[in-house]
């Protein structure tokens, strides 16, 4: 075993990882990454197939970074951000609103809230333009539950706040984080701990009780026969709420896919339907954008043929959030750094004499990090550049193209394509869509196969992410997408179609 392998064994514990499993092997040791390829300490290269947990935008080593980041270093890697500001977090912010009102314009500004009506004017969207920095999704979620909660207090928009988010949420692992997710297997250890929040049933066409349609070769959102039962539940939760109590401060949401509940997408135009049902009954929307924003759900607006340059999942739907958390790829990938953005109208509710203590108490030590700040400016100005709205359309085609070739195998029973995210979910046999007992572990023995054949990813349950970084290659996805199917054959030992 490699000396550093054997310092990972003795010292460190590793997340959602079952360590008594991870000790009786010796582990892939990362030392340096190119572009979309990873190196381990061994000399093998590997692809890197979920941007290393869904980060990476641009590939590893990207120059325009590198050089951001090493011209920060020139001048102050970290300056606290109590009782003192900084330039790159400071032109970040600028940057960050300008992007998240793409749909709204710069004149329109947030919409007043009667506190009797409770909601806003059915015609106007919210303007953010308020940026609160942080370190990753779950303090992004954690700073818009703080502030929705305390906002719709003092308001008087609602006196007891509570939230509803969907069935099979994950929101991040901070305590108001947890109180938000709804994944029994992650969360329910700490129900002691949590605040109680509501759920409502998410679409999931592929295993959705009301879809009538029988299981073809295609996304079953394609496919699927039902009358939006789905979005009718939401209706029925907004208005029991409002029956008993004051309704709900807030609705929670993943736009367009929902990551950890399986790689779960929305049909289109179910973002739109439920948005509104929540605007209508006084509910601030929280969007969870850590997975899907910074261009990864794709060009190609659900709601609009045309490609569209929008960088964040609501966008595709124009829908306008009250709150919109930011993570994961904020920075391409490089260092740990979140934002939350909210309105003018939740901010001045915060305002007031010393004396008075309205300030949002709530901080992290690196919030406005500028080293991490100058990585976001540069992987911004990257994405807003033709070259690289090029190449994600392309890397959308291409991957769409080569993820047909799955279908041949029996136990693929659904393909789900966002943008530049996938999952394909295993079955015993898709005629059937019986699932593999989580036990039997198919899906991480599909990316051990995988990772043999140089290709790394980690599944959900049953489900193989592939969520590969923007300059990926076309040849680089063919590999990516063969070793799936090669691995899947391998583990189940059966023949395709």
């Amino acid at each position: 075993m490699h000396p550093f392998a054997k310092l990972d064994h003795r010292f460190v514990w590793h997340p959602f990882t079952q360590m008594r499993d991870w000790l009786k092997r010796e582990p892939i040791v990362i030392v340096a990454g190119k572009g979309a390829v990873l190196r381990d300490v061994r000399g093998r290269e590997y692809l890197d197939a979920n941007a290393s947990i869904w980060t990476n935008l641009h590939g590893h080593q990207n120059p325009k970074i590198n050089a951001a980041i090493r011209r920060q270093l020139g001048k102050i890697a970290h300056s606290s951000a109590l009782g003192l500001a900084n330039e790159p977090a400071s032109r970040l912010a600028a940057k960050l609103v300008e992007a998240s009102n793409a749909i709204v314009g710069r004149a329109v500004p947030s919409a007043p809230v009667s506190p009797k009506r409770g909601r806003r004017g059915a015609d106007t969207a919210p303007y953010l333009n308020k940026v609160f920095f942080s370190d990753d999704g779950s303090t992004a979620l954690e700073v818009a539950l703080k502030l929705a909660y305390e906002f719709s207090r003092r308001t008087g928009r609602n006196p007891r706040p509570r939230f509803l988010s969907l069935e099979g949420a994950y929101h991040g692992d901070t305590v108001g984080a947890v109180s938000l997710g709804h994944i029994n297997l992650f969360h329910k250890t700490y129900s002691g701990l949590l605040f109680r929040s509501d759920r409502v049933m998410a679409p999931y066409c592929y295993r959705c009780p009301f879809n009538r349609a029988k299981p073809e070769r295609a996304d079953a959102r394609a496919y699927r026969q039902c009358h939006w039962e789905c979005v009718d539940l939401v209706e029925k939760k907004f208005v029991a709420q409002k029956r008993k109590a004051d309704g709900y401060a807030g609705f929670v949401f993943e736009p367009l896919m929902q990551g950890a509940a399986g790689m779960i997408p929305q049909p289109s135009g179910w973002l739109r339907r439920v948005t509104d049902i929540a605007r209508g009954h006084g509910a601030l929307l929280i969007a969870d954008e850590v997975m899907t924003g910074f261009g990864r759900t794709g060009n190609l607006s659900t709601l609009n043929p045309q490609p569209s340059t929008s960088l964040f999942a609501c966008q595709h739907e124009e829908v306008q959030p009250d709150f919109l958390c930011l993570a994961k790829g904020l920075t391409g990938g490089y260092l740990p750094m979140a934002a939350t953005l909210t309105t003018r109208e939740v901010f001045d509710a915060f305002l007031g004499e010393y004396t008075e203590f309205k300030t949002f108490f709530h901080g992290h030590s690196y919030t406005a990090n500028p080293l991490g700040a100058a990585a976001a400016l540069a992987s911004l100005e990257i994405l807003h550049s033709r070259k690289s709205i090029q190449a994600r359309q392309k890397l959308e085609r291409v991957l769409r193209s080569e993820l047909q070739t799955l279908w041949t195998l029996p136990q693929v029973g659904d393909i789900r394509q966002v943008g530049l995210m996938a999952g394909i979910e295993l079955v015993r046999d898709w005629r059937t869509r019986q699932s593999f007992d989580l036990r039997e572990r198919a899906g991480i023995r599909v990316c051990e196969a995988m990772a043999r054949r140089g290709v790394l990813t980690r599944p959900i349950g049953n489900v193989i992410v592939l969520m590969p970084p923007y300059c990926t290659t076309p040849a680089q996805v063919r590999s990516m997408v063969h070793a799936v199917y090669d691995a899947i054959s391998e583990v189940t030992g059966k023949a395709t179609l």
